[in-house]
């Protein structure tokens, strides 16, 4: 009966745990592709966006954080995992004695006594995981480990996410600042071109009055847009984990910039390269973990418990062999009743799996529903930034034959100033849809996991075979907790993408 309910606490099925795949992405091409580059900061051709990249994954506070939240989850497993070796510890007494002479006789004389007790002993106890919960526990604890490394991937991926953003708002505005310039520059050509004309009687003040608030009004425009560099220069600071007076952001121009071509693959290949899906994967194996251990919680536990000691009234005698004292003893203890707490925790488990399985495929399906926006999104940004450019071509064309007209005194000045008005417009909007372009193109790497992937873990798991690596001198600290098969945290160059400080990774192995 015991070995049948021992082979009957096993995890629970949850079913089917994705929901129904599509075979490929409505907006993107079919067919399989590889996982995207892990440098993907370094494939938009800017050498400083590159270094920006290394520097934030060295110096960002929010991922030093989440380090220690690795290290605490690793912490947590290790106390989990204690149950399942022997307890013990070891005791030493001495001790002296005076005993009152009145307890020894009714009646006088009395006379006190003095007695001494010297002891040294060894104790183990033991408790038979027969029913498998301290292995589960032990099991939950690794997994919930494993999932705040994957936190961390998500966290460098979101970051890195960020900081290419902000470079990118930093480059849009000092774009848009030059157009602001030449703007201005080309307004007041045309304004001291209008003030000649009202010299000679062609043209009014009321001209004039017009083509001054066009360059007013572009020169209004410059405040803000050098707000709006400083303050992505301040961001950017903030995700390097440096105060905004210890850097410079040089920045530069959009039009240098390169446009990766991304392949987005297969919706099913995101299971596996989407680090949020990972850790959520992770939870919820946990989960079932913890659902076994509750439910071994019902059953007896059987402990078994041995003591040694050496005991002795003086301490010549205390190393004698006739002084070693022995017990060992086995005990069952079994909860009758327990005011449903036990029963309570196995309904608490349960919930909480139903719980993160339903998170679970919330997450498959926002992960999907990334992947399209973004998809859409550059298909369409590309497709507007190819008419915006047709519209800032028609604009200038029709911006030099006005001024030229002008000249000439063959055109009226209601006729420059909707001309000048639409070329300003439409330079500024083709700069903003090159940085919405530059935006999608960042989404969709970070919506395919930025180079994160399960894929050879899960190929070496299908092949049966076990990871045998001898732990380096710098692993062997941080690997005493697990077996050899276990993945450690180990983060390469940070260059590589969205991986761990150098001091980081130091703080990981060594437990610190």
């Amino acid at each position: 009966m015991l070995a049948v309910c021992g082979c009957a606490l096993k995890p629970d099925d949850p079913g089917k745990l994705a929901p129904d795949m599509p075979r490929r992405f409505s907006a993107g091409v079919a067919g399989a592709a590889p996982p995207v580059s892990m440098r993907w900061p370094s494939l938009f051709g800017s050498r400083e966006l590159t270094a920006l990249s290394r520097a934030a994954l060295e110096g960002n506070f929010d991922l030093e954080a989440a380090v220690a939240r690795i290290l605490q989850a690793d912490a947590q497993a290790r106390i989990a995992g204690a149950a399942l070796y022997p307890q013990i510890g070891a005791s030493g007494n001495a001790s002296r004695r005076l005993s009152p002479g009145t307890t020894r006789s009714p009646s006088p004389p009395f006379r006190a006594s003095v007695s001494n007790s010297f002891s040294l002993g060894l104790s183990a106890s033991y408790i038979l995981d027969f029913w498998g919960r301290n292995a589960r526990l032990a099991e939950a604890g690794k997994l919930n480990a494993i999932a705040s490394r994957h936190d961390y991937d998500t966290l460098s991926i979101a970051t890195l996410a960020a900081l290419s953003n902000a470079y990118f708002q930093v480059l849009v505005a000092q774009e848009r600042l030059r157009y602001a310039r030449s703007n201005i520059r080309s307004a007041t050509q045309t304004l001291d071109a209008i003030k000649a004309r009202v010299a000679v009687g062609t043209n009014t003040a009321l001209d004039v009055a017009q083509q001054e608030s066009i360059v007013a009004n572009q020169r209004a425009n410059v405040p803000i847009l050098e707000q709006q560099v400083q303050q992505s220069r301040n961001l950017i600071a903030v995700l390097l984990g440096r105060t905004p007076q210890s850097m410079r952001v040089r920045g530069g121009s959009l039009s240098s910039l390169r446009l990766p071509r991304v392949r987005p693959g297969l919706p099913s290949q995101l299971l596996l390269r989407r680090p949020d899906l990972a850790a959520a994967e992770a939870r919820l194996k946990a989960a079932g973990a913890n659902i076994v251990a509750a439910r071994a919680a019902l059953y007896p536990a059987i402990t078994l418990t041995g003591e040694t000691s050496l005991a002795s009234q003086t301490l010549r005698n205390l190393l004698r062999p006739e002084a070693i004292g022995a017990a060992v003893a086995g005990s069952v203890a079994q909860s009758i009743f327990s005011g449903y707490e036990l029963e309570g925790q196995v309904e608490l488990s349960l919930a909480r799996r139903d719980e993160l399985l339903a998170s679970y495929r919330q997450t498959v399906l926002s992960a999907l529903s990334d992947v399209e926006n973004a998809l859409v999104a550059i298909r369409k940004t590309a497709e507007q930034e190819r008419l915006r450019a047709a519209a800032v071509r028609s604009a200038e064309t029709a911006a030099n034959i006005t001024r030229q007209r002008l000249r000439e005194g063959t055109i009226d000045v209601v006729t420059l100033l909707n001309t000048q008005q639409t070329l300003f417009n439409a330079r500024d909007a083709l700069t903003l849809v090159r940085f919405q372009r530059l935006q999608a193109i960042v989404s969709l790497f970070q919506a395919l996991g930025g180079g994160f992937s399960q894929e050879p873990a899960r190929e070496r798991e299908r092949a049966g075979k076990a990871v045998a690596k001898k732990p380096s001198n710098d692993e062997k600290s941080g690997s005493r907790l697990w077996p050899a098969s276990f993945p450690q945290f180990k983060p390469a160059d940070p260059a590589a993408g969205h991986q761990a400080a150098p001091q980081m990774r130091s703080k990981v192995m060594t437990g610190r």
